[in-house]
């Protein structure tokens, strides 16, 4: 991993949390957990640009308010913790090959299926590759295993992993498994009464 700022927040603020500030090398994965309604998937919008926040997002040196917010989605991609689907089959919801698809359990024809056949964790998992399609340069994981068996929530945990080398790409990912985020990160933050516990010492 280099030492490259991939991410870098400076005094981002959103409401009932202190300023942030934190700088994301180039290949790594953080974890951020905490309480439900603490304030992590709101954090994760104000760093995609879907939520009114104070201070600054930087994406490899380029700002957050110099970069049209669809340009800027696309580089800083957000896997919200209940996917939207919009169209009947899953092949409508991509735009070309998938080359993820036997890593996450799927076969080909997958992409046949209607949307409507599929469980809510077959859905996660299609919307983690749907993510990956537009090889961003960060990953904004909202508990993107919470739907998932073991088995499953494994091959996700290493396809980002394997995703974050391949492309020296960056991942926070929210969730409450402990042992899991001390899986698939290299370092580890709780947001708690309104401030991130150890965010002053990264």
């Amino acid at each position: 991993m280099t030492t490259t700022a991939m991410l870098r927040l400076e005094d981002l603020k959103i409401p009932s949390l202190e300023p942030v500030n934190l700088m994301v090398a180039s290949g790594e994965c953080i974890g951020l957990s905490g309480e439900s309604g603490c304030g992590k998937t709101r954090l994760l919008r104000a760093i995609a640009d879907m939520d009114e926040h104070d201070g600054q997002v930087y994406a490899e040196d380029i700002a957050q308010d110099q970069v049209r917010a669809h340009e800027w989605r696309r580089r800083v991609a957000l896997l919200p913790a209940e996917s939207l689907w919009w169209f009947d089959t899953v092949e409508q919801h991509f735009s070309a090959h998938q080359p993820h698809i036997g890593a996450l359990g799927f076969e080909p024809d997958v992409m046949q299926w209607q949307v409507s056949r599929c469980s809510s964790g077959e859905k996660q998992r299609l919307s983690i590759l749907r993510l990956l399609s537009g090889c961003p340069r960060v990953l904004l994981l909202d508990e993107p295993t919470a739907n998932l068996d073991a088995g499953n929530a494994g091959r996700v945990e290493e396809l980002i992993r394997n995703y974050l080398a391949e492309h020296n790409a960056i991942a926070i990912w929210v969730g409450h498994d402990a042992e899991q985020l001390t899986r698939v990160s290299q370092r580890q933050f709780r947001i708690r009464d309104g401030r991130i516990d150890g965010m002053d010492e990264a």
